[in-house]
């Protein structure tokens, strides 16, 4: 009996702490984007962005107040909704330099910097019908609060305050690409434009995001991972439905459902000589049977992208016409992947690329001039990649790497189909692109998960893939 009466005791004290904690009366704000209390399972304590905490947000604001001549000021706005119907928004993504330096994911505000007041931002104002239609937004409190603004306003006191802030400033440094005339329209601001006195941040904000923290490289490092299984689960499936459109559609799939928010661009799917074309994006053409499809993606993990390109033929065996150009390629981006390291240039990668490409064509008969090798491929070996595809876009290509830096490695060929050339060439397009990131030793490839050895690919797709999945195609189509 006294063991019965201490069990039920025991039920019954569980069942009083199940009870108190299981319904909170403790509502969590909504800031319009996740925190660690709305997203516990995405964000741990102290987060602003998921994986970035707010000592690193306050570091990065610091370290630009630094970089500016004294008595400057910076202004950073967000990015501006972007409409596709007079009442249909396209997806927002907000302004790299904005979230880098403030972690607000939403439109609406405008940053600003100086070393003397340091962050001030002017946050919008919503009315109850804002909310009602598109739900709350950070405002002033959540400026102070979340983003640890020193200053925080709402928008409408913007003329006045930023007017003075102004005038009183030597100089003015905005980010040009998303001026916003919220502050454009400013006497003072015309002003000071007017004398010269208005120039462009991003020299300081791309240096800054030009290198790396752990943390930025935890986050890159996933975005590139998932990138690699959303493109091997697309390259298995193309065997069964070698279709631009479905592959397309199937990359996006499988990145969303491994975390992505979004694509990094829309996916460059090529079959046959769409291939050549090099930012081919209309992905509606059936690919034939022996035709190469060139795969070109990335996607964006927490504000930072990925940037990956495969090709191979869905049928599942090279020829050896496309072997044999593959296989230049190959060599290429291996050999210039060798050379990545501390103190070499992004412009000494490609001359180097250049050359072996141009040795390769001649070869083979395809390029009988190497002056005619801009035809063949207009593009650099690579570029830098961060929170933006091409990131750090200010900083030259003669610029020495440091560790800490991550680029693209993408050496490709695309053949016009009306290239002076053997007609069996026409129309083939091929680029293998990884992600290098730069080391104190060398180099890690962030991508290298992802087969680009002939012999893998085949083995992949004519072992691995699904065993109706031609009949599966064929009945799709019918």
């Amino acid at each position: 009996m006294q063991v019965l009466a201490r069990n039920l005791a025991q039920r019954v004290s569980r069942s009083q702490v199940i009870s108190r904690y299981a319904y909170s009366t403790q509502r969590v704000k909504d800031i319009g984007q996740p925190t660690p209390a709305s997203h516990p399972h995405l964000m741990a304590e102290r987060e602003v962005t998921p994986g970035i905490r707010v000592v690193e947000y306050i570091s990065r604001r610091k370290k630009l107040a630094e970089l500016l001549p004294q008595n400057s000021l910076a202004i950073v706005s967000s990015a501006p909704m972007k409409m596709m119907t007079d009442v249909v928004p396209y997806t927002f993504r907000q302004e790299a330099d904005y979230l880098y330096l403030t972690g607000c994911q939403q439109p609406g505000g405008v940053a600003v910097l100086n070393s003397e007041h340091g962050l001030c931002m002017f946050m919008p104002e919503s009315t109850p019908n804002d909310i009602a239609w598109q739900g709350e937004v950070a405002g002033v409190d959540a400026a102070s609060k979340v983003f640890k603004a020193e200053q925080a306003y709402p928008i409408s006191k913007l003329p006045e305050i930023l007017s003075d802030m102004i005038r009183s400033s030597s100089k003015v440094f905005h980010n040009d690409q998303t001026a916003s005339q919220k502050y454009t329209n400013l006497d003072e601001f015309k002003k000071s434009a007017s004398l010269g006195k208005v120039k462009s941040l991003s020299s300081f904000t791309h240096e800054l995001r030009l290198i790396k923290s752990p943390a930025e490289l935890k986050l890159m490092r996933e975005s590139a991972s998932i990138a690699c299984q959303g493109l091997l689960k697309t390259m298995l499936h193309s065997k069964g439905y070698p279709d631009e459109g479905i592959l397309a559609a199937k990359v996006e799939y499988e990145c969303r459902i491994r975390g992505a928010q979004r694509m990094a661009f829309n996916p460059v799917v090529g079959g046959g000589s769409n291939a050549s074309v090099i930012h081919y994006s209309r992905n509606d053409q059936r690919i034939k049977d022996g035709d190469l499809v060139l795969l070109d993606m990335g996607c964006e993990l927490h504000g930072y992208v990925s940037d990956l390109t495969r090709t191979w033929p869905p049928c599942g065996k090279f020829s050896s016409l496309q072997e044999e150009l593959y296989d230049l390629i190959l060599e290429t981006n291996k050999e210039s992947i060798k050379l990545c390291k501390p103190g070499t240039t992004i412009r000494q990668l490609n001359t180097y690329s250049t050359d072996m490409l141009c040795d390769g064509l001649m070869k083979m008969g395809i390029l009988k001039n190497r002056r005619l090798y801009h035809q063949l491929n207009p593009t650099s070996i690579g570029h830098y990649l961060g929170m933006d595809v091409h990131d750090s876009s200010s900083v030259g290509y003669d610029r020495p790497l440091v560790p800490g830096s991550v680029i693209t490695i993408e050496p490709g060929v695309y053949i016009p189909s009306l290239f002076n050339c053997s007609e069996r060439f026409q129309g083939i397009g091929i680029r293998i692109e990884d992600e290098v990131l730069i080391t104190e030793t060398g180099h890690e490839v962030l991508t290298g998960s992802m087969p680009k050895e002939i012999k893998h690919i085949e083995t992949l797709l004519n072992n691995h893939c699904h065993e109706n999945a031609a009949q599966s195609f064929a009945s799709f189509s019918s």
